[in-house]
């Protein structure tokens, strides 16, 4: 479900205005958060930390209204909930691209998303699935601690969906340290609300 945002009283109308036009609205933010004590938790409850780490960015997304704007039709739309969209690397050196309807209890997500996963790695192609607007595009560079990253992609379609990319998970002393990626279309949101986002992102890590 998603419901309509009412341009005339929203606060940010005249932002909005400005870049929806721009060439390139997209604007991106690379940070590293530590993660070791998500990491020995989701070994504590055998889950894939790829997966729980997505979960976490996911409930995040969900949490932060901003994130769930979505321009269609030069309208702006709010979604009640948005799902992960997943590259999934395969064995034979491809990838497809999955689709996670985001549960905010973590058990049924887990359980769920392992079989996305087993069933996009049995594939082969692309796979995109028919989410519609209501998604996050994730990708997961786990070869490379970058610092920056940029993304192919269509200015017609899509246009206001966030992407988030991790990297590379590695070590210092006793601390781990993933690079997070966000991308997200400055129309509909700004610095801010990406730093909110970073900042709780953190704090669920830091959960033990």
């Amino acid at each position: 479900m998603r419901h309509e945002i009412d341009l005339s009283t929203w606060k940010r109308r005249e932002h909005f205005e400005v870049f929806k036009n721009f060439d390139e609205p997209l604007f991106g933010i690379t940070v590293k958060v530590e993660c070791s004590a998500a990491y020995k938790k989701a070994k504590e409850l055998g889950y894939s930390f790829s997966n729980y780490y997505l979960y976490l960015s996911l409930k995040v997304a969900n949490e932060i209204e901003e994130f769930r704007y979505r321009i269609e039709d030069d309208k702006v739309y709010c979604y009640d909930s948005v799902g992960a969209g997943p590259t999934i690397f395969r064995e034979d050196e491809t990838y497809g691209c999955g689709y996670m309807d985001y549960y905010e209890d973590i058990e049924q997500y887990m359980r769920l998303a392992e079989l996305e996963v087993a069933r996009v790695k049995a594939e082969r192609g692309l796979k995109f699935q028919p989410s519609g607007e209501n998604i996050i595009h994730y990708s997961t560079l786990p070869w490379a601690d970058f610092t920056a990253v940029n993304h192919a992609r269509r200015l017609d379609i899509g246009r206001s969906i966030p992407k988030i990319t991790f990297g590379k998970l590695t070590r210092e002393g006793e601390k781990m340290w993933l690079p997070v990626d966000i991308h997200a279309n400055h129309a509909v949101m700004d610095g801010f609300h990406i730093g909110k986002f970073i900042e709780r992102f953190q704090e669920l890590l830091n959960q033990r």
